[in-house]
């Protein structure tokens, strides 16, 4: 597998948008992509297929929210719950990450784009916690 660049699309869940970022593990540079706010969750899958069927993506990560302190809330929960979707629905492996840097660095912007900035520093995380593989 070493050496075929694989693509890789993160999402940063939420219950109203999901921001979505992709990138390539020869390159290591995630790019913030889109943002998914379809009102129905079939809107969202509906969505979240088509970028499937675009990018072709060899893997999925999806930022895993905490507590400061590593506690697990029902945002987690429901993270965890979109990631064995991700992976049911479309049988791509997915990895989860640990945000809870993540949404610190981009707490001081706002705006529409946000989600899908916070989905690429969650996949920058990702390159960076798998820089040797």
């Amino acid at each position: 597998m070493r050496g075929m660049p694989e693509t890789v699309l993160a999402f940063d869940f939420g219950l109203k948008r999901i921001g979505v970022a992709v990138g390539n593990t020869l390159l290591k540079q995630a790019q913030p992509l889109t943002v998914i706010s379809a009102p129905t969750n079939d809107g969202k899958f509906a969505a979240i297929a088509d970028l499937m069927k675009e990018w072709q993506p060899s893997r999925c990560v999806v930022g895993l929210p905490r507590h400061p302190d590593g506690a697990e809330h029902e945002m987690t929960v429901r993270c965890r719950r979109f990631a064995n979707q991700l992976n049911g629905r479309y049988g791509v492996p997915t990895v989860l990450v640990d945000e809870r840097y993540s949404s610190v660095v981009i707490s001081q912007q706002r705006g529409e784009m946000i989600d899908a900035e916070a989905a690429a520093i969650i996949l920058q995380q990702y390159f960076n916690d798998h820089a040797e593989s």
